[in-house]
């Protein structure tokens, strides 16, 4: 009798040891990755109900904060620039999720990053006051209002970034929304707002044009063909390309022409600076399956490192593999046609690259994470991402959007007194729509600080009559005039 009784007791015993050590896993080891499963309804509701921190423009200018509610949450989130952030701030919302800095950051905004976050002094820790981090960004306020101006009432993005750095300064698409009501606690309100937002639509104000969406970058994309050119030893600076008006690709249906059916040709640098479609649909053949390796290396094919959630969409370029069987895809993607899709972002990132040597860094909208009472505690360090280029090669290619500026294609975005490097691009995404706008540039050119790049979806106001040079290039100068105080 009493070794049953022995038995059973040394059981209890056992089974207790094991719950002690499983909570205490749960507890101390497990804790961090169980509070962070997005499973985990009780902290995605805690996030509502606890102070979070600020979202700070890098000119100092309060982007989100939370304002006492009546409710059971006790607070919501505002957002006092309204649409001008919308899609890189983004939103938190119980009703429909959160997105932009508010999700991608979301645990220093909370104080649940403790890896960033300094431990309190012991009296705050008696008083059990709770600790936040606020979140600086590089995007300068004054920089996203002049590039809203200069974008006007045309659908498009404008995205500007430091080279050197990654940091990005500007990243605005029209259209907008404001996502103040997206924060509000009455799911009636918040889902008939939502609902107006037509998030099913393709042209919903929702969607990060700069970030998330592709479009073809047309002759901005003779950037990335040159650089392939030079780099593969596929042709040099002075080769020779006749003057046509069109050119046949193999296995082709219909030709490929110059802009107006004009007769253009002559050294790949003039090529250059004039836009010269029938040469670069000729380089894209010439290059072939040595195409694909090059785009690489400005990021062309992978997701671009961006601190925002969602994340920015995949760039895309000629299919690796199948030159032999699809040869006008490579002569179309040789003026940034056809395969070829990319963000604003990307060209962004590929201008970058020309102006910072050939190294394109890792694109970034926070700056800095602080705590609560204004102490920087961290900083967002500098990195490559990729190597485009040899340095000489990107001066080379500098060379030639220099004198695209000055004299080709690009004078619109001329700034007097600065050296101005840049590329038009007038892209077809069908056989009835009006052609999209783009130009991408840096400056200045000997010692760039800027790089930007504007897109206009379907030539903007001018419609079908648009090109780069007419209608993206006056943007970018606007913009870079305001930077460089001109």
């Amino acid at each position: 009798m009493n070794r049953a009784i022995g038995r059973v007791a040394t059981a209890v015993v056992v089974l207790l040891l094991l719950l002690v050590a499983q909570l205490t896993y749960l507890q101390v080891v497990d804790a961090k990755k169980l509070a962070d499963d997005p499973r985990n309804s009780r902290t995605y509701l805690k996030d509502f109900t606890r102070p979070r921190g600020e979202i700070i423009s890098a000119d100092g200018k309060i982007l989100a904060r939370s304002v006492p509610s009546k409710d059971e949450y006790g607070r919501q989130r505002v957002y006092p620039f309204g649409e001008l952030f919308a899609q890189t701030v983004g939103y938190q919302s119980v009703v429909v999720g959160s997105t932009g800095v508010e999700k991608e950051y979301t645990a220093v905004l909370s104080g649940r990053d403790r890896s960033r976050l300094r431990l309190r002094d012991l009296g705050d820790l008696l008083l059990g006051k709770q600790q936040t981090g606020n979140v600086v960004l590089s995007l300068r306020t004054d920089v996203q209002l002049v590039a809203k101006a200069a974008l006007g009432n045309q659908k498009g993005s404008v995205v500007v970034m430091d080279p050197k750095t990654g940091a990005l300064i500007a990243m605005y698409s029209n259209p907008s929304f404001d996502p103040t009501p997206l924060a509000g606690h009455d799911p009636k309100l918040v889902q008939a707002y939502w609902r107006s937002l037509n998030p099913a639509s393709p042209d919903t104000t929702l969607l990060p044009r700069a970030y998330r969406e592709r479009y073809p970058p047309g002759s901005t994309f003779k950037i990335a063909t040159t650089e392939a050119a030079l780099d593969t030893g596929t042709a040099t600076p002075t080769t020779p390309y006749p003057s046509v008006r069109s050119i046949k690709p193999p296995q082709a249906g219909r030709a490929i022409q110059n802009f107006g059916g004009d007769s253009c040709g002559g050294t790949l640098e003039e090529s250059f600076v004039h836009s010269c479609n029938t040469t670069f649909a000729q380089v894209g053949l010439d290059l072939g399956e040595k195409f694909p390796p090059r785009l690489s290396g400005f990021g062309i094919y992978e997701a671009p490192p961006l601190d925002l959630s969602p994340g920015a969409a995949v760039s895309s370029g000629p299919v690796p593999g199948t030159f032999n069987d699809n040869k006008p895809s490579f002569a179309l993607a040789g003026i940034g046609q056809g395969d070829v899709a990319t963000t604003p972002l990307q060209m962004a990132l590929v201008a970058s690259a020309v102006a910072n040597g050939g190294t394109v860094m890792r694109p970034h909208v926070a700056a800095e994470i602080r705590d609560d009472e204004g102490r920087k505690l961290s900083s967002i360090t500098p990195k490559a991402w990729k190597v485009a280029m040899p340095p000489a090669t990107a001066a080379t290619i500098r060379d030639f959007m220099v004198q695209v500026v000055a004299r080709g294609t690009g004078t619109a975005g001329q700034i007097a007194g600065v050296a101005v490097a840049g590329k038009t691009g007038t892209a077809q995404s069908c056989e009835t729509c009006a052609p999209h706008a783009w130009f991408v540039a840096f400056a200045p050119a000997e010692n760039p600080q800027y790089a930007v790049a504007v897109f206009v979806e379907r030539g903007g106001n001018m419609g079908s009559e648009a090109t780069g040079g007419h209608v993206a290039a006056p943007i970018a100068a606007a913009v870079l005039k305001f930077l460089l105080g001109k």
